[in-house]
């Protein structure tokens, strides 16, 4: 409680000098608190730098250990007879395609019609015929108000799923009825058979003509004669999709997609760089407090930087080691790969860089195998024993979080106990002056009373 009087009754218990001791007070309770405060803040906020950035890192080799990021493929086709796609996992390899003719569907035509929209031209009562289209029956209905575009529309309507209808004027008033198969290959007959016998005349039936006779696809695979019903043909080999474009040969060379991989190292190497450089700023030791790291003295720092750097030399199975790929590491911790050596690799054995990298059966080339978690699954598991949830980095976050939330009640409670102190001194020191100016004004009075009568008794 301020009390705006204060020492004007003795003019030494005065609000400057209770502020003074305040002041003093603070210097001596509150400001100790309030740098610890900056310090632990301080370290928060470096800590979830770093968090984040051994998240990254985590990421990064996730990626690298996951089997499917190798199984990704890539085709390339010199010519262009054919388009040629392979999925996840399929067999690595080349071959020749040579496209010796092109699958196509059957296609017939009606007589002649001389309107496309008269009625009673294809009917004369009401009835059905069958279309049968590579053994599928299809029933047809019709009446005497058809026209031949309705006819059309109902083919369409009711076998779409095996034949195309369409209507032509071939010239003038003269239209026919097209029907094409959607599928190719020699079994797509097409015929339509008159049921109940009013068909209008036998535009429909035996007056269809072949147009286009449905032939096979062949093709010489490495040599091979092959025979398909369809231009596009999936069942040659598994995990591949080949479509059939035009007669002629093309080589086809299908790889391990390396893009990809690639790319997931480039992104590890980047994300180790950056975690490790911040480790090392972090755990800086220094005999000058601004140089030194945040976290110097931090032993699940330093153990973590230790294992991780460890790790990348001693990981491998036992089989080899990230070096053997290309890997290195500098006088300065800096990761570095050669993509020259670890294509090599790759163009040598492919799969046994998949299986040192993520794990498996690693082909030791003598007819044995032996079986490693791989170097990546390693590397993967010496940091999430740390960086896993409910791990060492999870529990120094609590830590540090708990430590705020400490300081801060510990400074919240010396303030109040502070401010509580000074505002009783303030009371108890107004009491004082008001008593002192009292035995003043006495004083004063008694002193003045002595020297009236001082100068009467001199008279």
């Amino acid at each position: 409680m301020a009390i705006s009087s204060l020492g004007l009754g003795s003019g030494v218990l005065t609000m400057d000098v209770l502020d003074q001791l305040k002041a003093a007070d603070e210097a001596a309770r509150i400001n100790p608190l309030e740098r610890q405060l900056l310090t632990i803040q301080d370290k928060q906020a470096e800590f979830n730098v770093l968090d984040a950035t051994m998240t990254n890192l985590f990421d990064s080799i996730w990626e690298l250990k996951s089997p499917t990021l190798y199984d990704g493929r890539s085709t390339s086709v010199s010519g262009t007879s054919v388009e040629v796609t392979a999925s996840a996992n399929s067999d690595i390899q080349s071959f020749t395609l040579n496209v010796l003719s092109l699958a196509t569907t059957q296609i017939e035509q009606s007589g002649s019609f001389t309107s496309a929209t008269t009625a009673g031209l294809v009917a004369t009562a009401a009835g059905s015929m069958n279309l049968n289209v590579n053994g599928t029956d299809y029933t047809i209905n019709y009446d005497q108000t058809m026209t031949l575009d309705d006819i059309k529309a109902e083919i369409n309507n009711v076998a779409g799923a095996d034949v195309n209808a369409t209507v032509v004027q071939v010239a003038s008033g003269d239209f026919r009825l097209f029907l094409n198969s959607v599928n190719t290959g020699t079994t797509q007959d097409i015929t339509i058979t008159d049921t109940t016998g009013n068909l209008a005349g036998t535009q429909l039936t035996t007056g269809m003509t072949a147009v286009q006779t449905g032939s096979d696809a062949q093709f010489e695979f490495n040599g091979q004669l092959v025979t398909r019903t369809s231009n596009n043909v999936t069942d040659l080999i598994t995990g591949y999709d080949i479509t059939l474009k035009e007669v002629g040969s093309s080589t086809v060379d299908v790889t391990q997609n390396r893009d990809e991989i690639m790319m997931r190292i480039d992104s590890f190497v980047e994300k180790y760089n950056s975690a490790m450089t911040y480790l090392n700023k972090v755990t800086k030791n220094s005999i000058e407090s601004d140089e030194r790291g945040l976290f110097s003295s931090d032993s699940t720092i330093r153990n973590m930087q230790n294992a991780i750097r460890n790790a990348m030399d001693t990981i491998g199975g036992g089989v080899s080691n990230l070096y053997e790929y290309g890997f290195d590491i500098d006088k300065d911790g800096k990761l570095t790969v050669d993509k020259t050596v670890l294509n090599d690799k790759l163009d040598t054995n492919a799969g046994n860089v998949e299986v040192f990298f993520s794990g498996g059966n690693y082909d030791n080339g003598d007819g044995t195998t032996t079986a490693i978690d791989g170097a990546f699954t390693e590397l993967y598991n010496v940091v999430e024993t740390y960086t896993g949830l409910g791990k060492s980095l999870d529990n120094l976050k609590t830590s540090i979080s708990d430590s705020i939330s400490s300081l801060e009640e510990r400074k919240a409670t010396a303030i109040e106990r502070l401010n509580n102190k000074y505002d009783t001194m303030a009371q108890q020191w107004g009491a004082y002056d008001s008593l002192i100016a009292r035995f003043t004004s006495s004083a004063n009075a008694f002193i003045m009373m002595v020297n009236a009568q001082s100068a009467s008794s001199s008279n």
